[in-house]
């Protein structure tokens, strides 16, 4: 399968070179898209800080400690609900579901797998609660981009997303507990799996210096996100404040700490021997500026492919009468989510998926008198939501490799998801938080809700 980057490199092309046939002249798609990639400029800054805040973390001993305590925490007898809840905690802190899944996620199902747990469970839950952080936190990708290509505030779109995603978080909670307090514990595997948490336990605590104070990063994202602070100042000031922790506490090079905040954290430049039969320090190799290349590399491709099609209005050519049919705010919303669901599904990219319905149905929205962090929530509860429960996408592909349980296998588990999907569904056909603008007198939208 080719790759999405690849596939709008050809398309990018094509599309040149059919414009240029029909006269326009090469500075008109420049201006074009020129014009559009500066539009996501903000976004692709945010994903380059995003890289560089997680490399930091580690280097400081922020997230190796948050690791440290997670997994003293997460007993085997109760591992579906702890997974869940601190893969939640740990993708809020760091906005990211496959950093979440790859680290926290990891060390939850090697003790699943000890304590002779369902795997499918586990992993079902630790792919749950990585993407409920990774969809709420104002560090995330997915989310940044969403609110991006729908043009509203991030904190605004944040807010909308807890209508859907809080309730389906509770209904996953609930039954994680309870087939946590229901299964079967086995006997026989409690000294193994607390043999490998001391094994763990002992290998960070070996490679780093922990205190109070490495939460202090943390301390200064959540300040920024609830006082609204710029992010990407929020961002930096935090993994400058993390650079600054690692010099003073951690016994790490000055070349390793900079590294870290270009190329991500690696152990193989710490310059001892880590003895580690847990695995966990392996995790530990992430982060940096050049972490979410590919992310940003999609954005700028994308947001060129729109610039050029702007330049006639494709998109509204062919989606607004597909649009018409649409009276009622309920049609809409459903559209909305259905139409990110199938394209999501076919491009296998929320990046993508974003821009192509934010921008097809953006106006419409606007017509009908909806606010638009209405449709930003609908592309994530379709979108970003589902992506994880396809084995051909991305995110599904990697939640299977880095857990080792088929995506098809733990998808009927993932009670966050499959929750969401028909809460959002609900509430577009009852009207629950379906956020309208204030009417003028010149509308007269029939079906309001």
């Amino acid at each position: 399968m080719l790759a999405l980057e690849t596939i709008l490199l050809i398309l990018l092309t094509f599309t040149s070179f059919f414009y240029l046939a029909r006269g326009f002249k090469w500075e008109d798609l420049q201006e074009a898209f020129v014009r559009k990639v500066g539009e996501a400029i903000t976004v692709m800054l945010i994903l380059l800080c995003i890289g560089v805040l997680i490399g930091s973390w580690i280097v400081s001993g922020t997230i190796p400690m948050l690791i440290y305590y997670g997994i003293q925490m997460v007993h085997p007898a109760y591992i579906y609900i702890f997974g869940f809840g601190i893969c939640i905690l740990f993708s809020l802190l760091t906005g990211t579901s496959w950093g979440s899944a790859g680290t926290i996620g990891i060390v939850v199902m090697g003790m699943a797998e000890l304590y002779d747990a369902n795997l499918a469970i586990a992993a079902a839950a630790v792919v749950g609660g990585s993407f409920f952080g990774d969809k709420l936190s104002p560090l995330s990708d997915t989310t940044n981009v969403a609110a991006l290509a729908t043009e509203i505030d991030v904190y605004d779109h944040i807010r909308s997303m807890i209508y859907t995603t809080g309730p389906a978080a509770l209904i996953a909670a609930s039954a994680y507990t309870y087939l946590s307090l229901s299964r079967d514990l086995g006997g026989g595997k409690e000294a193994e799996v607390f043999d490998q948490i001391g094994a763990a336990t002992e290998a960070l605590s070996n490679m780093f210096n922990f205190n109070l104070l490495l939460l202090l990063p943390v301390a200064i994202i959540i300040w920024a996100t609830f006082t609204k602070k710029p992010i990407i100042l929020s961002l930096l000031a935090s993994s400058v404040f993390s650079m600054l922790l690692a010099l003073f506490f951690q016994d790490f090079s000055v070349e390793l700490i900079f590294a870290s905040l270009s190329t991500g954290f690696s152990t193989e430049l710490i310059g001892q021997t880590i003895q580690d039969s847990s695995g966990i320090t392996e995790i530990l190799n992430r982060g940096g500026l050049y972490n979410l290349k590919e992310g940003v590399i999609i954005c700028f491709l994308v947001f060129t492919f729109i610039g050029m099609l702007d330049l006639v209005d494709a998109i509204n050519r062919v989606i607004q009468p597909l649009l018409k049919g649409i009276k009622k705010v309920s049609g809409l919303v459903a559209a909305s989510l259905t139409g990110t669901l199938v394209t999501n599904l076919l491009v296998s990219n929320q990046y993508a998926t974003s821009f192509i319905i934010g921008t097809a149905f953006n106006r419409k929205y606007d017509e009908m008198g909806v606010k638009r962090k209405v449709l930003s929530r609908s592309l994530e509860d379709t979108g970003t939501m589902m992506e994880n429960m396809a084995p051909w996408t991305p995110s599904g592909v990697f939640m299977a490799s880095a857990l080792g349980v088929a995506t098809l296998d733990y998808a009927p588990w993932q009670f966050l998801s499959i929750s969401n999907l028909f809460i959002a569904y609900f509430f577009a056909f009852t009207g629950v938080a379906i956020f309208r603008k204030p009417k003028t007198p010149s509308q007269n939208v029939e079906g309001e809700i």
